[in-house]
């Protein structure tokens, strides 16, 4: 473009403003600024290859060049994240953080401490502040952990629970009762 007007500062700065009405800051440490003819655009280039942009909404877009990392802010507060590795991450202006990582697994970080990751297959692991955590597979299975047992449900209504003592009880869809002791014994089983 051509140069309208130049500048230069005793500080070492240099000033252009070019004819199409964009001005260029060139400072000393070599990191230069480009304000865009709207006045409202502005890049800036700084010495260690960042790049950060100012967009006319206020969105901010700063490229981190050492990690190769992108971090935009928009103006209603969310921020996203992207990293080389393809990796995404949203933060939310309420605090809830949605992390997408690279083969496509999504873990959600709630305020209130509750978690939610959602697997490539379609599982879904869901843990509470507390630690239990619940396990929805793609198949109709269900699990659920707590201090106390994990059980597991199936999709015909049996459900097999094992307490923290190595107690196994076994409840089928018939109606069908089976506890089994620590070492697998059954010490009790209605066959209906």
């Amino acid at each position: 473009e051509e140069i309208e007007r130049e500048t230069a500062y005793p500080d070492g700065k240099v000033e252009k403003v070019l004819k199409n009405g964009c001005h260029l800051v060139f400072f000393p440490n070599g990191t230069w600024k480009k304000v865009g003819s709207d006045g409202k655009t502005v890049t800036i280039t700084f010495f260690n290859g960042d790049v950060k942009q100012i967009m006319p909404d206020q969105t901010v877009i700063y490229y981190y060049a050492d990690a190769k990392t992108t971090h935009t802010t928009y103006s209603d507060g969310l921020e996203v994240l992207q990293f080389s590795n393809g990796q995404i991450e949203k933060h939310y202006p309420d605090g809830k953080k949605e992390i997408t990582f690279p083969d496509q697994t999504i873990k959600n970080l709630f305020t209130d401490g509750q978690e939610e990751v959602i697997l490539p297959d379609g599982t879904i692991v869901r843990v509470q502040p507390d630690g239990s955590k619940t396990i929805e597979f793609n198949n109709g299975q269900r699990e659920l952990h707590t201090s106390q047992f994990k059980r597991r449900e199936y999709p015909d209504g049996s459900v097999k629970t094992v307490y923290m003592n190595g107690q196994q009880e076994t409840k089928y869809g018939s109606g069908r009762v089976r506890v089994k002791d620590k070492d697998g014994n059954i010490i009790m089983d209605t066959k209906l």
